[in-house]
């Protein structure tokens, strides 16, 4: 999970060298930038650090195995900052040809697929999900109302897109580019993808779709956007509800940032970080 990659960085801090460069899939938003932070306050040297998304969908199958249900067609690329991809992701493209490079972390981040469809499906569905009953959470988790979940966190995350100088490409045509599938609607593209078809509705509210979601892809978009002057109502209502059922303070234990070395700046220096990079302590990155 990716709230792990905070330790992650630290046990793999007094192992790294100047020079290398750590390589993080699945990433959400900003973690490059988190995975930095700490590689630096933990006395990592100079070491780059660049981010996409899952390159494919996949489940666990059994008990030791592992079914791909697609690979996807497109992603993006980022890192700590502008440098990093500059210097790794002419690697990365070799390796896996589908990235394309993002303008920050911030529009890689608001692209995730994930972020935009787990937790307001989940919210919809969160009786089902306690009682552990069985559902198909793309198919039969939407419905012709319930899709306004997705659809208004959606345009709250091209909202601060926006406001970092990034544009957010809509739901139906990001997977579109991922797995080929020209829906004209968010509630058509939901039940249309065909590596989503079989994927069955959490059996927990302690399930990642849940927990890793909001404290990966809703607790930095919310504080980008306060720091913006922008308001995030639905992703708002998605923390609060899930800290009351979760006993956790989500808005407390997410990526805040403070965990991204941004602690104290506004909108004005946070987009000064993203255009120069940052590795606190040492180059930008």
């Amino acid at each position: 999970m990716t709230t792990a990659y905070p330790e992650a960085a630290g046990r793999l801090a007094p192992h790294l060298r100047g020079g290398q460069v750590v390589v993080l899939f699945s990433s959400k938003l900003c973690e490059s930038v988190e995975f930095a932070h700490a590689l630096a306050a933990a006395g990592a040297g100079d070491v780059d650090v660049v981010e996409t998304d899952a390159l494919f969908a996949a489940r666990p199958s059994g008990t030791g195995g592992v079914t791909v249900l697609g690979t996807k067609g497109w992603n993006l690329i980022s890192g700590s900052g502008p440098a990093a991809v500059a210097r790794h992701a002419g690697l990365s493209r070799d390796w896996f040809p589908m990235p394309e490079v993002a303008a920050d972390p911030v529009e890689r981040g608001l692209h995730d697929f994930g972020a935009v469809a787990h937790v307001p499906i989940a919210l919809a569905n969160l009786g089902t999900i306690d009682r552990a009953e069985e559902l198909l959470f793309y198919v039969e988790g939407v419905s012709p109302r319930t899709i306004a979940l997705p659809e208004r966190t959606e345009a709250e995350f091209a909202v601060v897109a926006r406001a970092y100088g990034a544009r957010l490409l809509p739901t139906t045509e990001v997977l579109d580019h991922y797995y080929g599938c020209p829906a004209t609607t968010p509630l058509d593209a939901s039940r249309l993808v065909e590596p989503y078809r079989t994927i069955a509705t959490p059996t927990s509210l302690d399930h990642r779709f849940l927990a890793e979601d909001i404290r990966s892809t809703l607790v930095p978009p919310q504080a980008l956007a306060r720091r913006a002057g922008t308001a995030t109502p639905m992703v708002d209502a998605a923390i609060t509800i899930m800290s009351v059922l979760g006993g956790e303070d989500f808005h407390r234990t997410g990526r805040t940032p403070a965990r991204l070395g941004w602690e104290g700046l506004g909108h004005a220096g946070i987009l000064r970080r993203l255009e120069a990079g940052d590795r606190a302590g040492g180059r930008a990155a």
